[in-house]
């Protein structure tokens, strides 16, 4: 048995991918996910069909990011 309790706030460090998808499960209403493959490409998908839906969201969430007051 283990002692270690996992940290669930803001870091500076990267968080394993395969991580944060797992939180994510049960909680979204639509998803669009946007990263590298291991080998290096760009890797996109998205749970909305329409590509003006998923566009709407990345750059509504851009917004927020730039707004947030992380000074980083």
């Amino acid at each position: 048995m283990s002692n270690v309790i996992e940290f669930d706030g803001p870091t500076k460090l990267d968080i394993d991918p395969d991580k944060v998808l797992k939180n994510a499960i049960g909680k979204l209403e639509g998803v669009v996910i946007a990263g590298y493959d291991k080998d290096g490409e760009e890797y996109f998908c998205s749970s909305y069909a329409d590509g003006g839906t998923a566009l709407w969201l990345i750059k509504r969430l851009e917004m927020k990011l730039l707004l947030s007051d992380d000074p980083d």
